[in-house]
């Protein structure tokens, strides 16, 4: 599917929503599955994707994934490594990565990753822990928000470049650089759902139209 080239407005976007919606549906329906029934390793393993998103892409996470799948458990950092090399863009720092939040889940809860999450207080203390604490490798507030959505929990915007481009785009941020504290992002996150409130979209349908709307494609 072709990129949308010309400059957004609410118009296209309820058209791109329209045409893409039984898709986008699907997709978060396929993520709430993994909330209901997914084993703790595949949370782990949707975790250790969104370690390789950071400042990456989707299809980057994805081919990484891949490489890396037998050794999530119990793969040592060379190991993990040397799989990534050629598949990820920073393979040494993001072993690095799964390593140390693997020893600290491991320690913290057992890698029981959905009791964990559930038992926290709400939505925010659930995505402030993850971003928080600093056992657990490169989970920003972008990040954070997207593995929670992939995992099946609903109402957090994932702030990308493609997002924040078409707020920008819109008139509705000024400047489309990554929002680099709590309150910024929490800023924008609102201002992203008066979007969906304006448009009449789901908010997280509302979050892949837009990045479908950029990139061509519903990833994940």
């Amino acid at each position: 599917m072709k990129k949308e080239q010309t400059p957004l407005t609410i118009e296209k976007i309820k058209a791109a929503h329209l045409e893409r919606r039984t898709e986008i549906e699907r997709r978060l329906a396929e993520f709430q599955d993994i909330r209901r029934s997914g084993a703790d390793e595949r949370l782990w393993e949707e975790m250790v994707f969104c370690f390789f998103t950071g400042g990456c892409s989707a299809r980057m996470g994805i081919r990484s994934v891949e490489a890396v799948k037998p050794l999530l458990l119990a793969g040592n950092q060379a190991e993990l490594a040397a799989a990534l090399v050629g598949r990820h863009r920073y393979p040494n720092a993001r072993a690095g990565y799964i390593v140390a939040s693997r020893e600290f889940l491991q320690e913290h809860c057992g890698l029981r990753l959905r009791e964990k999450l559930e038992g926290l207080e709400d939505d925010a203390a659930r995505r402030d822990w993850l971003v928080k604490e600093k056992r657990i490798k490169g989970l920003g507030y972008k990040e954070a928000s997207h593995y929670l959505r992939n995992i099946g929990y609903r109402g957090y915007a994932i702030l990308d470049k493609h997002v924040l481009r078409s707020l920008a785009e819109l008139g509705i941020i000024s400047d489309p650089q990554p929002p680099n504290t709590r309150a910024k992002y929490l800023a924008t996150e609102e201002k992203l759902k008066n979007l969906a409130a304006l448009t009449g979209i789901d908010f997280d349908e509302l979050d892949l139209v837009l990045w479908s709307m950029k990139t061509g494609e519903i990833l994940k």
